[in-house]
């Protein structure tokens, strides 16, 4: 009788130790923050700002490794990580080209193919040239798009569609251009268009603030333009907004950090709680200002809505701008 009695409580304890278990979900292996980008851009600093901060404060029991795969405007980053479902050692640095490339049509991913898990800044687009080009405003560049837009050559990152690309065009439209007759040219990464400016191949590149910040400061390039709704500090504080030069232009992308389909909640708690500490450390603080990100911290559930808003403005802009796929 006794040993019935026993058998009975280890049956009636089973079904509350396991909810328990999932909710102690940790990591058991290596964790890999994918990119889909090459290093150096802004997608690469978040994910090595991320990985430096955990590590650091010993946030998690597991190694982190940054993983860079670059190329197909991040669709190659998209489908390695699509192909992890449930997997919570794989974390993804989601931008906007997860609905822009579906948009387009360059990918059948969306963001609805991933595990929203957390926003983390916003980061408004900034249009640079060559401290040597004759375009000292953002005056003078709107006026020579406007007469004759395939004399600049746009260059950005990571592909056509992307937020860089869309600034350009949403300057083209504000100023009553055509956003197709722009030049565009897309690179992997935002410090391969930085490079190809500063080696004269470009006119302009539009590009996060962070990526150009210390060429401006060694005078090797200008930024002309801001796209935020007021100017921003250290280096770019003597740059006027679009809005400040006539133009009607307020445009930024969203840094995030999301995981592969079908995430357990237990899953996105853990990483939430993670990512909510390093949000909240000095050394994240630090670098929101040294890279002229805006914070803004957003969890799970409230993100998804979010990128559904998101993916339905974009779609309208992209059709408007005639980009859209048909």
């Amino acid at each position: 009788m006794k040993r019935i009695v026993s058998m009975l409580a280890c049956a009636i304890a089973l079904p509350l130790a396991a909810p328990a278990a999932a909710q102690g979900w940790v990591p058991q292996k290596n964790v890999e923050i994918v990119v889909g980008s090459a290093p150096g851009g802004s997608n690469d600093k978040t994910a090595r700002t991320i990985e430096r901060i955990i590590v650091e404060k010993k946030l998690v029991p597991v190694s982190i490794t940054v993983v860079n795969r670059p190329g197909g405007g991040s669709s190659i980053a998209f489908n390695y990580v699509n192909q992890r479902a449930g997997d919570g050692h794989t974390l993804l640095i989601g931008t906007t080209a997860l609905l822009s490339n579906h948009i387009v049509g360059s990918s059948p991913l969306s963001y609805t193919d991933f595990t929203p898990i957390a926003s983390m800044f916003n980061d408004y687009v900034v249009f640079a040239v060559n401290a040597s080009s004759p375009v000292k405003t953002g005056k003078e560049l709107a006026a020579q798009l406007k007469a004759d837009p395939q004399s600049v050559a746009v260059g950005f990152a990571t592909t056509l569609g992307s937020h860089n690309h869309i600034a350009a065009g949403l300057l083209m439209k504000a100023i009553g251009g055509n956003a197709r007759s722009l030049k565009a040219v897309a690179f992997k990464g935002s410090a391969e268009a930085v490079t190809a400016l500063l080696g004269g191949h470009l006119q302009l590149v539009t590009t996060a603030a962070g990526n150009v910040s210390g060429h401006v400061a060694e005078g090797r390039l200008r930024v002309v333009g801001v796209s935020a709704d007021r100017r921003l500090g250290g280096t770019m504080t003597g740059v006027p907004t679009w809005k400040e030069q006539g133009v009607n232009l307020v445009y930024g992308g969203w840094r995030a950090v999301m995981g592969p389909k079908g995430l357990s909640p237990a899953q996105v708690a853990y990483w939430e709680g993670v990512l909510r500490k390093v949000t909240e450390s000095p050394e994240w603080k630090a670098d929101l200002e040294k890279n002229y990100w805006s914070d803004d911290f957003v969890t799970s559930a409230q993100f998804r809505k979010d990128l559904e808003k998101d993916y339905a403005d974009m779609k309208a802009v992209l059709v408007e701008l005639g980009l859209a796929k048909q």
